[in-house]
């Protein structure tokens, strides 16, 4: 990886780094970037996809609605509501 991909990467990243920093950077992300490229070499063609190490089943709990119908409540803490709405400034012309 190159100095002025790593310097891009940290400004996208909002951080700001001087020069040793950033070669610090650069070397630590070529390593891993060579570790990826190695792990990419390894074949998977026969491995079923692992979601946990432990083979158990996870206990899905019941899709039910608890918390509705509250509008007035929730509306309550608005600043200002209209017609069971929040109102808000409008930011687009």
């Amino acid at each position: 990886m190159d100095l002025k991909t790593v310097k891009k990467v940290a400004t996208l990243s909002r951080l700001e780094m001087n020069d040793t920093e950033l070669e610090a950077v650069r070397v630590k992300l070529g390593n891993i970037m060579k570790f990826v490229e190695q792990l990419d070499e390894v074949n998977t063609d026969n491995v079923a996809p692992l979601a946990n190490v432990v083979d158990i089943k996870l206990r899905l709990r019941d899709d039910v609605v608890n918390d509705g119908n509250q509008q007035q409540a929730v509306l309550a803490n608005a600043p200002e509501a209209l017609e069971g709405f929040f109102v808000v400034s409008k930011i687009v012309e």
